[in-house]
């Protein structure tokens, strides 16, 4: 595994209009490109100052977004499936050099922005409109629902899957008719910009969708003050401190945390197909995936073929830092995570943990390239057992039975995403129920539940609050109303019965209702 050249430079003039979209009074600071470690690019940074502005211009245009009837609002959004197939080039361009990784995970982010955009331009018609709910009395009374738009809304997004994560959670908060101010991480904004650029030119009103960028400690604060409501995808520390911050105000938020995942090889899966799929589960973006696999729990009769196979295979993978398909596995994308894999894995390693495959960074390759790593022998006191590593590293572990491997499984503190490998799919569907996940994939790692768009997508226990995707990913950003007409009969006594009488009456009448089903 040779050093691979990054032979396409980003255009300096598309950069520079790009980073005239963050609201900053001037200041930047340079983004590190991860393949070589060295600028590429300067950021502006905001201040609290910023935020405040940035909430103030989100404000004044929501309220003509919100006013726009539906059809007008979808229209840029429905565009943009088409032009980001066309401009893709350009995109994965960007994502590599903000991110460090192989060009198909890059592709996994436009696929995902182009399909999830498409699935709530078509279902945000039949979501958002009007819905009559059955009254108390049947003809006297009429209820409906209405679907309002939250106002302003503050997205916060991580650096791992900067365009998927960014877009996704914005697109459906401005389709409901929401303003957003949205703070992606640093090191990762242009994926965000780029977007932003696209969709003007596609129609949509640039006011609408607000970008600031800088540290926590500065611009925070600032965020949950004004915010409507909060969707945030990052660590659990941080998304403890920001649904407190959201439940002082009383107002909404969704977290979308961290995840421990395990994956599970039961005695009758095909152990060819379960290898393979082990390394998108394990490996997508050097590890870098809040629904990646980190613990795989592998029936004892099949163990030692499981492990030969996947081994064998992760040996064989191709890292490196080039803007084309000739690699399988990219870069991290910071020294800190770096660092913090490196330090999970030395941990193991001095306590016992034998290294199968990997188990070394590789500075020959780029500053933060780190081998996909296979460990086998973790044990309790090892960091890595539990913590999420959020890198290239998982874990093999032995069970006899699937009750077993049910409950290590779910022996954890995180419940975000599983997979199940079996022959049996009724055999994995029992089983799949049984495990306290926000999703469970059958022989497959984690890209069939999160790419079915109809259905929800979150976390259980310590990996979050909420839902994206589904009915729940468009109607977490509204306010529900329930208006309700009363006609031909009240609530209150007639024709000069006395409140004892009305009573013995309206109490015979729900009952007939009941048996007739009226309610």
């Amino acid at each position: 595994m040779a050093p691979i050249t990054v032979d396409r430079e980003l255009n300096v003039d598309m950069l520079a209009r790009l980073t005239r979209r963050v609201v900053s009074g001037g200041e930047t600071r340079p983004v590190i490109a991860p393949f070589t470690g060295e600028p590429f690019a300067e950021l502006p940074v905001s201040t609290a100052a910023d935020v405040a502005t940035a909430f103030e211009r989100a404000r004044e245009a929501q309220r003509t977004w919100a006013a726009t009837p539906l059809k007008e609002r979808l229209a840029p959004f429905e565009r943009l499936y088409d032009a980001i197939f066309d401009r893709r080039m350009e995109i994965l361009d960007i994502v590599q050099w903000e991110t460090g990784k192989a060009r198909w995970h890059a592709v996994e982010e436009v696929v995902d922005v182009a399909g999830c955009t498409l699935y709530y331009v078509r279902r945000a018609p039949s979501l958002l409109k009007p819905r009559r709910r059955k009254g108390i009395f049947p003809v006297a009374t009429k209820a409906y629902e209405l679907r309002h738009p939250k106002g302003v809304v503050a997205v916060i997004s991580p650096w791992n899957y900067p365009l998927s994560l960014g877009v996704t959670d914005v697109v459906p908060a401005l389709i409901a008719g929401n303003a957003v101010v949205h703070k992606p991480d640093s090191q990762t904004a242009l994926s965000t910009l780029w977007t932003i650029d696209l969709l003007v030119e596609l129609g949509m009103p640039a006011e609408i969708w607000q970008v600031v960028t800088g540290e926590p400690g500065e611009v925070g604060g600032p965020l949950f003050e004004e915010a409507d409501y909060v969707s945030f995808t990052g660590s659990t520390a941080a998304g403890r401190k920001i649904a407190e911050a959201a439940a002082e105000r009383l107002i909404g938020c969704s977290l979308e945390l961290g995840g421990k995942n395990a994956m599970l090889v039961l005695d009758d899966a095909d152990l060819d197909l379960a290898a393979h799929g082990a390394l998108q589960a394990c490996f997508a973006n050097a590890g870098q995936l809040c629904v990646s696999a980190e613990r795989i729990y592998v029936h004892e009769s099949v163990y030692a073929d499981f492990a030969e196979r996947f081994v064998r295979q992760v040996k064989n993978m191709r890292l490196g830092s080039g803007l084309d398909w000739s690699v399988d596995m990219g870069s991290l994308t910071s020294l800190r995570q770096l660092e913090a894999v490196s330090a999970h894995v030395a941990d193991a390693v001095v306590r016992g943990a034998t290294v199968l495959a990997g188990g070394k960074a590789r500075p020959d390759l780029g500053p933060y390239f780190y081998e996909p790593t296979v460990l086998a022998g973790v044990t309790e006191e090892m960091k890595l057992c539990r913590s999420e590593t959020f890198g290239p590293v998982v874990s093999l572990y032995r069970v006899k039975s699937d009750k077993e491997a049910i409950f290590r499984a779910n022996d954890s503190d995180y419940g975000l995403n599983a997979s199940i490998w079996t022959r049996n799919p009724q055999r994995g569907w029992h089983l799949a129920a049984q495990l306290k996940t926000g999703s469970v994939n059958i022989n497959e790692g984690y890209r069939a539940a999160f790419a079915s768009y109809d259905a929800p997508m979150g976390g259980m226990k310590s990996s979050g609050l909420g839902r994206r995707h589904g009915a729940e990913g468009l109607l977490k950003y509204t306010e529900v109303q329930t208006i309700a007409a009363q006609s031909l009969i009240g609530f209150d006594p007639v024709l000069g019965m006395s409140y004892e009488k009305y009573a013995d009456t309206l109490t015979g009448l729900l009952k007939a209702m009941r048996r007739l089903r009226l309610k």
